[in-house]
């Protein structure tokens, strides 16, 4: 039997203060550990009994009498230290086997990727097949969310027999005609190509690889000069610097895409080549229609969508830097500067944020990364993003394992120095206050919690929420508590989705009409799972704008000493 004594509390209400729970005890279920590092033993103080009364208001601020009956003090608690920043691996022909997947899933993997530019949809069901057969059968907390990524409205070149070697200062040409393929010329894939550039224009192959100037042009031809030739293969990237395509961004293609992720309970959308957000709408207006719960997150990638940024990210459920086309169309100079400005709009806008694109690229042929794609990811994660992604290196990669192994240890390390209030302040939020007398629910879920995230900190515990909608986990995440955040859920879509959120490992268990009941439930799954141990101290959050056991106007921070 396995129980919490309750050593601290942290209470509010609206109109009087919420008894303290009394402990209790029951049986266990799910998870065991998985990747974590032991960081030093710790001493400090906390307070025996806490009780704030926050009924009374002044001003819009908060009056709160602290009583301290005793102290006692928090002795050598190991603190396990276990990796944020979430990893988003593609799947593709290196890891699309069930052996794989698993392995990939244990080596760090929480989103499987499906690239929807290459595969058909029987590839496709095949891996979704296989990563919720491992979500099913996993016991060890682990969970891999799902996400689609639309193939968008990508111009490429057409089919050839054999690569074309371009060499500097020779003319080649790019037609509308479709199936052309000789030394000099080759067909698009886009009818609009000839009124989309210009002359004087940039053409791009895949993302630079190759680039060349338009000359001239005709009623069905563009006409070029290689500036810096290489070997064009068949169905190559095309892009027009500082140019986004006059195509829809989801195109038919992605509709029956969309179509087939909804069919299969996908968890995210990846939406491509998203200029603003009427488009974002559109898609939550369909999904809404089909009784589809999957979050939308566009990808930053076109030069159209950088003055929309800000609209874009408010109607979607966050966003991905797809660093490859936006570098492409935009100066690559600029990219690092985007970067950091859409992970801190995201982030003030409490939404998930992936850093995607060239991250380990040379792992794809090579077991090792250079030392610049290590700082790449370390500057990432410095940003505070949600996650990080991997593309062909675990696609079609020789070293995928590799590629994930380092992707999770230069996180781990990079996290181990980071999340220190007083070191590190851009990435452990202040505490919140009420900002007028008029407060709403979302504001005091709000408050709690800065100042659970802010209590678990100052006492370095985890953190266990309970939530039906996630909506608490994710405020907690976005606070950036610097110990893990256990996200108790009773429901499996929610469960899914978190997977995405910085800081949280969610956990799937049923909730009995007994707080106190599930309280103990929950600590004796993470005893058995040796998440905590016996005399290890939590800090429990109930709060959030959807009520549980509560009364709709209380919520709780408590501290609990973990007993067996």
């Amino acid at each position: 039997m396995a129980a919490a004594a309750e050593i601290g509390g942290f209470t509010a209400a609206a109109l009087r203060p919420a008894a303290h729970p009394a402990p209790a005890a029951a049986a266990a279920a799910p998870p065991q550990p998985r990747r974590a590092v032991a960081a030093q033993s710790l001493r400090t103080t906390a307070t025996e009994t806490l009780t704030a009364d926050l009924a009374g208001m002044t001003n819009g601020a908060v009056h709160a009498q602290m009583n301290s009956e005793a102290t006692s003090e928090i002795t050598s608690q190991a603190v396990i230290f276990r990796r944020k920043t979430k990893i988003v691996c593609t799947i593709g022909p290196s890891t699309n086997t069930r052996e794989m997947i698993w392995k990939l899933a244990e080596t760090g993997m929480n989103v499987a990727r499906l690239n929807m530019s290459h595969g058909d949809h029987q590839s496709h069901q095949k891996v979704i097949d296989l990563v919720k057969e491992y979500n099913a059968q996993n016991t060890d907390g682990n969970v891999i969310a799902i996400m689609l990524d639309t193939k968008g409205p990508e111009v490429r070149s057409g089919d050839v027999p054999e690569p074309i070697m371009l060499k500097e200062g020779q003319e080649f040409n790019f037609t509308i005609k479709r199936g052309v393929s000789t030394e000099d010329t080759v067909s698009v894939n886009y009818d609009d190509f000839i009124n989309d550039v210009e002359v004087g224009d940039i053409l791009l192959v895949d993302g630079g690889m190759m680039s060349l100037a338009v000359k001239s042009k005709t009623a069905d031809t563009v006409k070029c000069e290689v500036v810096d030739g290489g070997e064009l293969k068949s169905r190559r990237h095309l892009n027009v610097r500082g140019k986004s395509a006059t195509l829809p961004s989801i195109t038919e293609k992605d509709w029956e895409d969309i179509k087939f992720g909804v069919e299969n309970g996908v968890d995210f959308y990846a939406v491509s080549f998203v200029k603003d957000a009427k488009v974002i709408h559109e898609l939550k207006d369909y999904l809404k229609g089909a009784n589809a719960d999957i979050h939308v997150i566009p990808k930053i990638e076109s030069a159209d969508s950088i003055p929309n940024l800000q609209s874009i990210i408010a109607a979607s459920d966050g966003a991905m830097v797809a660093r490859g086309d936006l570098g492409a169309e935009l100066p690559i100079e600029d990219v690092p500067l985007l970067q950091a400005e859409i992970v801190q709009t995201c982030r003030s806008m409490e939404k998930p944020v992936i850093v995607a694109t060239n991250m380990l690229e040379s792992m794809i042929d090579h077991p090792t990364p250079t030392r610049a794609e290590v700082s790449d990811i370390a500057i990432a994660v410095r940003e505070g993003a949600d996650a990080i992604m991997l593309s062909g290196e675990t696609a079609h990669g020789k070293y995928p394992l590799k590629a994930v192994k380092v992707m999770h240890t230069v996180a781990l390390r990079t996290e181990s120095s980071l999340y220190n209030p007083t070191t590190s302040p851009s990435l452990v939020a202040s505490a919140q206050g009420l900002q007028n007398e008029d407060f709403s629910p979302s504001q005091l879920s709000k408050m709690f919690g800065s100042h659970a995230t802010m209590m678990a900190n100052t006492l370095r515990t985890p953190i266990i929420v309970f939530t039906q909608t996630g909506s608490m986990a994710v405020l907690l995440s976005h606070y950036r508590p610097s110990s893990t955040l256990f996200a108790f859920t009773n429901e499996e879509r929610v469960k899914q989705r978190l997977a995405l959120y910085q800081g949280v490992i969610p956990i799937h268990m049923q909730f009995s009409d007994d707080a106190e009941e599930t309280f103990s439930r929950a600590i004796s799954s993470l005893l058995k799972a040796q998440y905590v141990k016996k005399g290890d101290y939590v800090t429990l959050v109930q709060s959030g704008v959807t009520s549980i056991w509560r009364e709709e106007s209380t919520h709780h921070i408590q501290v609990r000493k973990v007993q067996v």
